[in-house]
């Protein structure tokens, strides 16, 4: 059943003042940017480093916002005369108000709540959890990037009658894992692995796991911790604290509760057993690469935790359906394989796609990498060691965009690679240029990079 919060509810939680209009308004169909907002919607008028948006309330009002909240801004009396029926809320942050506001409506639910985190894998383990939950509740999930400080509490403020919440959570920075976990409170906390993203905002992999162990201070204390059981430092750490919490670990190389084994990597996809106890299941991942596997073995993970049957959730591994640009499979303007996976990237998710690449059953294989970023002072060690898993994985033909990539061409050719198979470009529109003179019906073309990069742009040219 849904419960509705109202400005009247928001002006409590977050100590702010009503202008004008009426307090009694659903606090719901919320929109931060002006150029897009609909009729009838709450403007959010955010303040960033360089510019607060507070000060576009009138265009806000203009465009047909019923209602604005916004912080550090004169407010002109001749544009409120010009709007008196819309209501204004002034508040000393608005982020912190949306925040808070949105903890208010979780507390009005009994509904579980599923958070995961992680360096790699977040997206695609939310998407495959959520088919799964859906087998037995009404799902609400993060859509697209909305996994941080303003994301997620609008992803919470609209839920209506669903029956259980997956919350993606993403973090740069100490601190911000914490905000998060502390307005979903969620019954279970998935931690897909500890990688090296973000490793130059937070110096250390084992300072990432710390940031990334925020999960558990919102966690239910009935509640269940699910991690990777074969990433190295939630390994180690289980192994010092497993007594202190409820946990349930799955893997494929080290004795897990959810256990893979006889994993069969295919091209449209990835099949393993799945060993619980004594029980032994068939489960089939309609996505290549064996981090999909892992994503299939921590749905099952969940489904264990929630007392949803096996089975049930082997149907719902099976229906799920990727992100839009993670690892999705298209097809070129002349029928080549396309892997687009250009959403994001940092030296884990590089290695599980080029992973994939290479065992792929196409003749050719083709990486087109771009920069990885936000990494420091680790930035050109991990982009060389993207090089060598391009030579690992007997990539064919290799193109290289932006000033950091250029560290992978070079290290794959130290490894080896042929020089004529290498080509550093400049921009997107010279990879492009590459891909549609070098380009063969039987290739398949990896496309990775930070999304920055915007490689959709050469994912549009050749498909």
């Amino acid at each position: 059943m849904e419960k509705r919060v109202t400005i009247k509810d928001l002006i409590r939680v977050s100590n702010g003042k009503l202008i004008q209009g009426n307090e009694n308004l659903p606090f719901e169909n919320l929109c931060r940017d002006t150029r897009i907002i609909q009729p009838g919607q709450i403007y959010l008028g955010i303040q960033g480093e360089n510019f607060n948006g507070s000060t576009l309330y009138e265009e806000a009002l203009e465009n047909g916002a019923t209602a604005c909240l916004l912080q550090n801004v004169e407010l002109d009396e001749t544009v409120l005369t010009k709007y008196p029926n819309s209501t204004i809320v002034l508040v000393e942050n608005t982020v912190k108000a949306l925040q808070k506001i949105a903890a208010y409506k979780r507390s009005l639910y009994n509904i579980p709540v599923v958070a995961i985190t992680g360096s790699v894998g977040k997206t695609s383990t939310k998407d495959i959890v959520a088919s799964v939950i859906a087998q037995k509740y009404k799902v609400l999930k993060t859509e697209g990037n909305h996994n941080n400080e303003i994301g997620l509490p609008l992803t919470v403020l609209s839920l209506k009658d669903e029956e259980a919440m997956v919350l993606e959570m993403g973090m740069n920075s100490f601190g911000e894992i914490s905000i998060l976990t502390n307005i979903a409170k969620p019954d279970i906390a998935v931690i897909t692995n500890v990688g090296t993203a973000h490793i130059g905002m937070l110096g250390s992999r084992e300072n990432i796991l710390k940031a990334k162990l925020e999960i558990l201070e919102g966690l239910n204390p009935k509640g269940t911790l699910i991690i990777n059981y074969d990433n190295d430092l939630l390994h180690s750490w289980y192994e010092k604290g497993k007594e202190n919490y409820n946990i349930l670990t799955y893997g494929i190389e080290n004795q897990s509760d959810i256990l893979g084994k006889n994993v069969i990597l295919e091209d449209n996809g990835s099949r393993c057993q799945a060993l619980i106890g004594e029980n032994t299941y068939d489960l089939t991942i309609p996505v290549g690469g064996k981090h999909f596997v892992y994503n299939g073995l921590c749905a099952i993970a969940v489904a264990k935790a929630l007392n949803i049957p096996i089975e049930n959730a082997i149907k719902g591994i099976k229906k799920f359906e990727l992100t839009k640009k993670r690892m999705e499979i298209k097809k070129s303007k002349i029928g080549a394989t396309v892997v687009n996976d250009c959403y994001n990237a940092n030296y884990d998710s590089m290695k599980a796609a080029l992973d994939y690449l290479g065992k792929l059953p196409n003749k050719r294989k083709i990486a087109v990498l771009g920069d990885m970023l936000e990494l420091g002072e680790y930035s050109k060690e991990l982009h060389e060691k993207v090089g060598e898993e391009v030579y690992i994985n007997k990539i064919n033909l290799l193109i290289c965009v932006g000033n950091e990539a250029k560290n992978i061409a070079k290290k794959a050719e130290k490894k080896g690679m042929k020089k004529d198979d290498i080509f550093l470009c400049k921009n997107n529109k010279e990879a492009i240029d590459i891909l549609q003179k070098k380009l063969k019906v039987e290739d398949a073309i990896l496309l990775k990079a930070s999304n920055s990069l915007n490689f959709t742009e050469i994912c549009d040219a050749i498909c």
